[in-house]
């Protein structure tokens, strides 16, 4: 901390001025709270780190900005009872916990992968096929390996559901719609059970109406 200041006569007030200033990572203090300890009083700065108060001489001054260890100084007048001095600041060394960031789609955008949901065609043979092919009928019905194809291809349909829903409900969270963390996203689609086909041609409305009273209707049962 820098500080210039000098010892002066009595004064009924003393203008106290200063700045506080972050060498490393210059911004805007936007939330840089003065607070006289000696009286109890407390004035917000400006977003630049300037501030300007009176004060009396001697009075211990505070200076609080989040992110930041609070500054405890005292004011000392100059013979023109003014008190001038200037912070250097370091922000406080905090471990963050690693974070996904996902891109938000609109709107608009889910709404399209919502009507172009289809699951992946396995070819079988149906109708009028089955009389003209009886034994490829015979093969796909018993075979494991048709099975096992039209198992995938309906595993990745739902996967295409969960996932569309995932994004409807990251961006309604990000509307404040609905509060729900990502880890709460699974037990939450499984508890919408959504039918298939509302998905697909629901409008916005009617959709985001059904969410929000299944969410209700969710946080109720946490309590």
């Amino acid at each position: 901390m820098l500080s210039i200041s000098a010892f002066g006569q009595n004064c009924d007030k003393v203008l106290f001025t200063g700045r506080v200033h972050d060498t490393i990572r210059p911004q805007g203090f936007y939330n840089l709270m003065v607070v006289n300890r000696s009286t109890g009083q407390g004035v917000f700065g400006q977003p630049s780190g300037s501030f300007s108060v009176y004060a009396n001489d001697g009075d211990t001054i505070g200076l609080s900005v989040r992110g930041y260890t609070t500054i405890n100084t005292i004011v000392e007048a100059d013979s023109n009872c003014q008190s001038q001095q200037l912070f250097f600041v370091e922000g406080k060394t905090q471990d963050i916990e690693a974070v996904t960031v996902y891109p938000l789609k609109t709107l608009e955008q889910i709404k399209e992968e919502r009507a172009s949901l289809v699951m992946r065609e396995t070819r079988m043979v149906t109708g009028i096929e089955v009389m003209q092919s009886p034994i490829t009928a015979l093969y796909q019905a018993f075979s494991k390996k048709e099975k096992t194809k039209r198992w995938i291809a309906e595993q990745e349909y739902k996967n295409d559901q969960v996932r569309i829903l995932k994004e409807l409900l990251r961006t309604y969270v990000a509307f404040e719609v609905i509060d729900l963390s990502d880890e709460e996203f699974e037990s939450f689609i499984s508890f919408l059970n959504v039918d298939e086909d509302f998905l697909k041609t629901a409008s916005e409305l009617d959709l985001i109406t059904f969410i929000q009273d299944k969410y209700l209707h969710y946080r109720s049962m946490d309590k």
